[in-house]
């Protein structure tokens, strides 16, 4: 990916400073350490982009008990203006579109964070991978992810890399157009099952939604060199519920899949690619996402 030299976005919050003890156990505070799961461990989080809001507040937060300045090593230094060009080219983009449309963007926070942090939905831990929270606009990430999934998770590559923030940032343009709302709005009336089904249309469509952000990042800034999109394919590959499940328990159960197969991501991600469109990635209007 050509990312070297390109604007950072100002939305970078580096909360590497601090350290969160771990919250006082009671109060729903199980339930939140579940639902915080991250989309790349294939573990039903009951997804938190779904259920932000209504876990807010649940159990004790962790305190802080040290902030300071940040240390990083050269390393971190990279992969924290990656991140920030990263950033900036989905606020590029996405204010390109829904400007076209109409609409106002609004930008969202990226918290860089170590170990654990404390967020308006919740404690979380780095384990558990990346994550958005709707409460506060925010996306969440510990960049020592990066090594997990280049090692455990067999996607190496800056574009794999991009796709994970492209697709947290795709949570947050369903936020602001209240896709994700209907979708939580269901929660109640369907089974675990059948609502299971909706959260893996949500997962779809952020998918699309990263496919269309990296159609522009090519088309306006050439940003994507060869061998980028298939870096963003196999990462799609790699975390999907039937690979994952397989992988970890040696069987696949559909109804649990809350995040879509690997062939559906890969489908998904290059339907908006091809497509630059995000009116192309409406997955709850196909009998088959």
């Amino acid at each position: 990916m050509r990312w070297q030299g390109q604007r950072q976005s100002d939305n970078l919050e580096d909360r590497r400073g601090s350290r969160i003890s771990k919250p006082v156990a009671g109060g729903g505070i199980g339930l939140l350490l579940l639902a915080l799961v991250g989309m790349y461990f294939g573990i039903d989080p009951g997804t938190v982009m779904e259920i932000g809001g209504a876990l807010q507040g649940q159990g004790q937060p962790g305190q802080v008990t040290q902030s300071g300045p940040v240390q990083e090593s050269g390393l971190e230094k990279q992969q924290r203006e990656f991140v920030a060009v990263v950033l900036a080219d989905t606020e590029d983009n996405w204010n390109r579109i829904f400007q076209a449309s109409g609409k106002r963007y609004e930008e969202p926070k990226l918290v860089l964070f170590r170990d654990s942090i404390n967020s308006a939905c919740g404690f979380a831990q780095s384990a558990m991978g990346p994550f958005y929270c709707p409460a506060d606009h925010k996306v969440y990430i510990d960049l020592a992810f990066y090594d997990d999934l280049k090692s455990k998770l067999n996607s190496p590559g800056d574009f794999a890399q991009a796709y994970v923030i492209a697709h947290e940032v795709g949570h947050h343009v369903q936020n602001l157009l209240g896709i994700s709302g209907q979708v939580q709005a269901l929660r109640q009336r369907l089974s675990k099952e059948e609502y299971n089904q909706y959260s893996v249309r949500l997962e779809l469509q952020a998918d699309c939604f990263a496919g269309v952000w990296a159609h522009n990042a090519d088309r306006v800034k050439n940003l994507v060199e060869p061998g980028d999109i298939e870096e963003a394919l196999n990462a799609a590959s790699q975390i999907g519920d039937d690979r994952l499940q397989k992988n970890q328990r040696g069987y696949v159960t559909p109804e649990t899949f809350t995040h879509g197969t690997s062939a559906q991501r890969v489908r998904w991600f290059k339907q908006g690619y091809a497509s630059g469109n995000p009116d192309q990635c409406n997955t709850f209007d196909v009998r088959q996402p």
